[in-house]
């Protein structure tokens, strides 16, 4: 399966390192938690932090019902949202091919608030199990009034591309003999010892102390 390549989503710069499978683009998406969604207000750009979990061909973004956000991507419409994920910097000998190797998603789609009371626990349960796997049956659901008190939008995946960059710096001519050091430094996020909450009466769960992030690696 592939997503719509047309102009519009097509990647430009570098774009051998453009993919539009969905497998890659789903990858990236399942592995991040946070993206960035994009719109405009009254003339003005603003790109905002959201948390978000994938669902098929459906995102589900998390914030507050009364955030500026939420009002203009909650109403029927196009809107874009990306997701970078850093796997390493690339160290060349010359300051100009240094780069970042990286995998990044932009998605461009349709959303709308969801208000079904079914779909907005189904969201909730599936988002905080994307961050820590086995917590949503661990933790006590939403109530009423805190189901009000969140907002969630569904973004339809109509159009996406992916670009990934991988592999060692790319160094021009002379600059190979120079005696600098050049290479990939990996990156990955790592977690820390838990630190239980001064008021916690259960034992660590395995979810928490066994946590590792989910990690891709490109074919």
């Amino acid at each position: 399966m592939y997503y719509n390549k047309d102009a519009r989503i097509r990647v430009r710069r570098h774009a051998e390192r453009g993919r539009y499978d969905a497998e890659t683009v789903e990858a990236i998406l399942d592995e991040g938690f946070v993206g960035h969604l994009a719109f405009v207000e009254d003339g003005q750009p603003y790109a905002i932090p959201m948390l978000y979990v994938r669902s098929g061909e459906t995102l589900y973004l998390h914030g507050s019902p009364h955030s500026r956000l939420l009002g203009v991507a909650g109403e029927p419409g196009a809107v874009s949202f990306t997701v970078t994920l850093i796997d390493g910097l690339v160290l060349a000998r010359s300051a100009f091919h240094h780069s970042v190797n990286y995998r990044s998603v932009v998605v461009l789609g349709t959303g709308h608030r969801v208000e079904d009371r079914d779909e907005q626990l189904e969201a909730m349960w599936r988002l905080v199990d994307h961050i820590v796997p086995g917590r949503a049956d661990d933790a006590r659901g939403p109530s009423d009034g805190e189901l009000k008190a969140t907002g969630i939008v569904a973004l339809t995946i109509a159009e996406a591309s992916a670009k990934v960059r991988t592999g060692p710096p790319i160094d021009s001519g002379r600059d190979y003999e120079l005696p600098v050091w050049a290479g990939v430094l990996p990156l990955a996020i790592v977690p820390g010892e838990p630190r239980p909450d001064e008021r916690n009466a259960a034992v660590l769960p395995d979810y928490v102390r066994d946590y590792r992030p989910g990690r891709w690696t490109p074919g």
